[in-house]
């Protein structure tokens, strides 16, 4: 439901903070959520729209934060060493560098 969507997108922010962003004032921080379920029916008929009871979405709330944190670490991990406009050079970060800080701070998780 609308509600819930907007209710989910609300934690994607708890996700920056705990990898360490302060979302500053021109950050640009935009979250959308979006459902694709209950397809479109035809206005003009009754519709049954199923969805979860809100008592019962905390996992999913979990599962937004945790999600957020590992799309942040494939960004960080997948950037490689760029040269743009007048020659500025970005260095890529180097993957075991990320892996040791992400450990530091228990945000890592071995694979089994």
């Amino acid at each position: 439901m609308p509600h819930q969507l907007k209710r989910l997108a609300r934690r994607v922010p708890l996700a920056l903070g705990r990898m360490g962003s302060i979302s500053g004032d021109s950050s640009g921080d935009i979250f959308l959520a979006f459902s694709t379920a209950n397809a479109h029916v035809d206005h003009a008929a009754i519709a049954s729209v199923k969805s979860f009871p809100s008592a019962e979405i905390t996992w999913l709330f979990e599962a937004t934060v945790d999600a957020t944190d590992e799309a942040i670490v494939n960004a960080l991990v997948a950037g490689r060493t760029m040269t743009g406009v007048n020659g500025e050079t970005v260095e890529g970060l180097p993957h075991d560098r990320v892996r040791e800080i992400l450990r530091k701070h228990q945000r890592l998780v071995e694979p089994r």
